[in-house]
């Protein structure tokens, strides 16, 4: 898999340096504020900064195809005019139409933006920028100028054209649930990098209770560690340790609403980690539902829409839940580490 390294010093308008690797598809992923779309505009040339790689060179010498958040589409020009705009002789046109071609819009190379969906005028800035014929492409908040009901699916036909081209993409969003599409994700905090990886391992084992928050995770808790697992809320849970976990330390803990199990009544219970408690509300959202548990230990759960006709849950209903043990992550720092916001 193709791939770029950036190694990149920002002064303003934020203070930020940041070395990470492009590999694929690659998410960087980060609140807004902390320099994501500074990082994108240095990469292209279009702020000052010092770095690696084309560090030094004019925007215009740059190998880079750059899709801003607005897209940036000429609204006077129809869709071969727009992508031909970077192209020069009398094949302009020609080239223009194939790229079209390319993405899957040569039906549409006529007409103009007002008259083409979010996902045609993605593909039709992607074609533009492919006429640069860029070694990195960059996108800025992919998804901010598409339907919702429909953003998921634009997202990964425009992320299997990029694949198709054998580029390596660096797409910045707030958005956690892109970060599964993504061949390779980074995290950023406010000025640096805090963890990349592939996705699947840095969403299972955020590497701190920061990137974990940016990744969705919503119960989290200051834990104390113990022989064999932690306590939290005055709650023992069973876990395994990583090596750094010495009793006595102090460190966070976090699991997922949609790892957080509803013991079914008609079933023996897990052997550890059951809790009981009362289902204070539930209610659905999308085709899951999303539920508080009041207990010894106060949980957000996400239950799967067939779960729920199982079981029938109803707000005020003493419950069970099981927190297992592999679902359980375990992360260094004090509790003043988390902010609210």
């Amino acid at each position: 898999m193709a791939g770029v390294e950036v190694h990149y010093r920002v002064r303003r308008p934020i203070r930020l340096e940041a070395r990470f690797r492009v590999q694929g598809f690659t998410l960087l992923l980060g609140e807004s504020g902390v320099g994501k779309t500074t990082l994108l505009k240095a990469l292209a040339g279009l702020l000052p900064a010092e770095g690696t790689p084309y560090g030094g060179l004019p925007p215009e010498k740059r190998p880079i195809g750059y899709l801003p958040q607005d897209l940036a589409l000429f609204p006077h020009m129809t869709a071969w005019e727009n992508v031909a705009f970077p192209l020069h002789g009398k094949d302009a046109k020609a080239k223009a139409l194939a790229l079209l071609e390319r993405v899957g819009l040569l039906d549409h190379a006529h007409k103009r933006p007002r008259a083409l969906s979010g996902g045609q005028k993605q593909r039709v800035a992607l074609a533009r920028a492919l006429a640069r014929s860029p070694e990195v492409l960059l996108l800025d908040e992919p998804t901010s100028a598409l339907d919702p009901l429909t953003k998921d699916q634009v997202l990964a036909e425009l992320i299997a054209l990029i694949r198709q081209e054998g580029l390596p993409a660096l797409a910045v969003s707030h958005d956690p649930a892109l970060a599964g599409m993504a061949d390779w994700l980074v995290v950023l905090g406010r000025g640096r990098v805090l963890q990349e990886g592939p996705p699947d391992e840095v969403m299972a084992a955020p590497g701190s209770v920061e990137v974990a928050r940016l990744l969705g995770y919503q119960n989290l808790f200051p834990a104390r560690v113990v022989e064999g697992g932690v306590v939290v809320e005055g709650v023992f849970l069973r876990l395994p340790l990583p090596p750094w976990a010495r009793p006595g330390r102090r460190a966070w803990l976090g699991v997922r609403a949609e790892e957080v199990i509803v013991v079914r009544e008609d079933r023996p219970p897990p052997a550890e980690n059951v809790l009981e408690g009362v289902l204070e509300s539930l209610h659905p959202q999308g085709l899951t539902y999303r539920g508080r548990f009041l207990g010894p230990i106060p949980l957000v759960l996400l239950l799967p829409r067939h779960v729920q006709e199982r079981l029938r849950l109803k707000p005020g209903q003493a419950i069970r839940v099981a927190l297992k043990p592999r679902y359980l992550h375990l992360m260094p720092g004090e509790a003043e580490e988390v902010r609210e916001g």
